[in-house]
């Protein structure tokens, strides 16, 4: 007990010994694998002692099984969150994923005054407290969305978290910029966020776009960009960005339990394919290790000739059903099984081209519930990008 109660004044010595500057520039050369003891005894302290938890005082159950839409800021703020709370009224849906930090990098709504985040905010939810009121009325189980490394807005601001093309910051084909996941003032940047929104409210954080640019494998060595603590392990490139996604999942999941939220992260459905994804830095394993769930991405328009299936857009129940199957042995091999609640598609994917797609309406959502529940999956997500859901749908296709 005073041997781990030692760890603790040690560090309050080091901050009170020397200079704010100092310490903090020491803080910031200690690697996550040198605090994992740290972060291991200060977890065996006795339950009898006091440990901070906060309570946000709203009060969710968890449903039966997580059935849940994707809901943008635009939606949550607007004329649409009224159809959409319809839509869980009339149904057996009773999730939404709401966006707290979007695709561009921008908060949602308007913080506190003196929020650090103010600068990065936009009103789209004009009144987030009010919104998780409803939400808690209804029971829907609110779930906030935080779009980690993908961040224009803040490579803007600041170029030095970002990648850099000569002296630009890079962009990939459609624009858009990426953040430095070996950077854990990145790390910080987006728990701190996730920490605001668990203090809204909100019973789960899902972490999204957890990697680096799709096909960085290509120009790893090209562009200019900071190692951080990774610099000097003796790991080729792959590796150092594999441990670079799973270091923040971890410690995003140890920063956020005292406030009581569950944590998830989005990730690829063909990681779970593979050893691991060379470029983007996802192990399908390692990350499911440290989450309580894990959403991997398996709309049947994105997958290319797999599992034997020539088009999958075509074949959704067999191309779920295949997927599951995979998934499921894959995580029966971890010791803390997460829950598994894949991505599933609500739209339809012209650009595929004739031949290669078919309309998305009832049936095929329906088909790819029921693949997954005939594989003992019984949690999923719907993806709209605007929004619009099939009407009709049972979502719980195998009680009939």
């Amino acid at each position: 007990m005073e041997k781990k109660l030692s760890i603790v004044v040690s560090i309050v010595l080091l901050l009170t010994l020397f200079p704010i500057k100092n310490a903090a520039d020491e803080v910031k050369r200690i690697t996550t694998h040198q605090l994992k003891p740290i972060m291991t005894q200060l977890r065996e302290i006795p339950n009898d002692m006091e440990r901070f938890a906060f309570d946000s005082g709203h009060v969710f159950e968890y449903p039966d099984a997580v059935r849940g839409i994707y809901v943008t800021g635009h939606s949550a703020g607007g004329s649409r969150f009224e159809s959409l709370l319809d839509l869980m009224d009339t149904t057996d849906l009773n999730a939404m994923v709401i966006d707290i930090k979007d695709d561009h990098g921008y908060l949602t709504y308007l913080p506190d005054e003196g929020s650090p985040f103010s600068n990065i905010a936009q009103p789209y939810i004009k009144d987030p407290h009010q919104m998780i009121a409803t939400l808690e009325e209804k029971q829907i189980y609110p779930i906030g969305r935080i779009v980690v490394f993908k961040d224009s807005v803040i490579a803007e601001m600041k170029p030095e978290w970002s990648f850099l093309d000569g002296d630009k910051v890079w962009l990939n084909r459609r624009g858009e910029a990426f953040v430095n996941p070996f950077l854990k003032e990145v790390w910080d940047y987006n728990i701190d966020i996730a920490i605001e929104a668990a203090k809204l409210g909100f019973q789960e954080i899902q972490f999204d776009y957890v990697r680096f640019p799709e096909g960085f494998e290509k120009r790893d060595e090209d562009l200019k960009y900071s190692l951080g603590d990774y610099e000097d392990m003796e790991l080729d490139n792959v590796q150092k960005r594999v441990e670079a996604v799973t270091n923040f999942v971890e410690y995003a999941k140890e920063r956020l339990e005292p406030y009581n939220v569950q944590v998830s992260v989005d990730i690829f459905g063909y990681t779970a394919t593979l050893p691991e994804a060379p470029g983007i830095g996802q192990n399908f394993s390692k990350i499911s290790e440290h989450v309580d769930v894990i959403s991997s991405m398996i709309y049947p328009s994105h997958w290319t000739a797999y599992f034997g299936i020539p088009k999958p857009d075509l074949e959704p129940y067999k191309l779920v059903a295949e997927y599951a199957k995979l998934e499921n042995a894959k995580l029966d091999q971890l010791e803390n099984r997460p829950i598994s609640r894949p991505w599933i598609q609500d739209f339809t994917a012209t650009w595929l081209g004739a031949g290669n797609y078919i309309p998305y309406g009832k049936a095929e959502v329906e088909a790819q519930i029921r693949a997954l529940n005939d594989n003992g999956i019984h949690e999923f997500l719907l993806w709209n990008a605007g929004n619009r859901y099939t009407s009709g749908v049972n979502y719980k296709p195998n009680n009939d």
